[in-house]
């Protein structure tokens, strides 16, 4: 990166790129702060070097949203991704893989906010948009059609919700495998759609086969094996359900 600077400046596109491969980096370890700085450098300078309608610079925009997203910073996180969003439908057009993606981000961060009517508005227009243009059986199809069963799942809508995390989770199974990390996720999430209706046993067979399969895919000491062993064994003992 500083020998790019040096050479081509600071505002060579390749130069931005080496300083966005370093925030990401940053990003993976959830060093926000150290993503941040790095982040709103490439943004600036994309708005000044190539315009806001740029894709690098939409780019640039929307991944320092996820760094203020990862960090609870809601406010800020939507007021860039409504500024992506828009841009992105007006350059791009409404069914555009990146406007899609885009529209994703914002209900999340509704979602988060526990803005469900809004959350649940935008994540049924990517998934329908997304059926049309991927298919039911793509990967962000399947992640759309997750996002749009948490929503449900959050605001008490169980039996909406299950039909959804059923539909991934089978859906899955058929097209990426058994023991695919993806669809061990849906599992996990289907399990607690269960556990939240009382359906106990349902839910404990299901976390059970989750945690197992996890155990020989991921490893013993993986986060999200220990999730499942966790949830195994407090609903095993008749207690309130962890945190997903």
């Amino acid at each position: 990166m500083e020998t790019r600077k040096r050479v081509l400046g600071e505002e060579h596109l390749n130069t931005l790129n080496s300083i966005d491969n370093l925030a990401s980096t940053y990003w993976k370890q959830g060093r926000w702060k150290e993503a941040e700085e790095l982040e709103v450098q490439v943004m600036e300078t994309s708005l000044r070097v190539l315009g806001e309608e740029h894709p690098s610079t939409l780019t640039s925009i929307a991944n320092l949203a996820s760094t203020y997203r990862n960090q609870g910073r809601w406010k800020e996180a939507e007021e860039l991704e409504v500024q992506v969003m828009e841009t992105s439908l007006r350059v791009l057009g409404e069914e555009h893989p990146d406007t899609l993606t885009s529209v994703a981000n914002l209900a999340s961060t509704y979602w988060n906010q526990g803005r469900w009517t809004e959350a649940e508005e935008l994540g049924v227009q990517v998934m329908d948009k997304r059926k049309i243009m991927l298919g039911e059986e793509h990967p962000d199809t399947l992640t759309s059609i997750a996002n749009l069963a948490s929503i449900y799942r959050d605001q008490g809508r169980w039996k909406e919700a299950e039909e959804l995390g059923v539909q991934v989770m089978e859906t899955r199974k058929r097209v990426l495998g058994d023991k695919h990390p993806d669809t061990l996720t849906s599992m996990n999430n289907l399990a607690f759609i269960l556990k939240s209706q009382k359906r106990n046993e349902d839910a404990i067979s299901l976390i059970e086969t989750c945690w197992r399969l996890r155990k020989e895919v991921l490893g013993p000491k993986h986060p999200d094996t220990e999730s499942s062993l966790e949830a195994l064994h407090i609903w095993q003992d008749g207690e309130e359900e962890p945190n997903t």
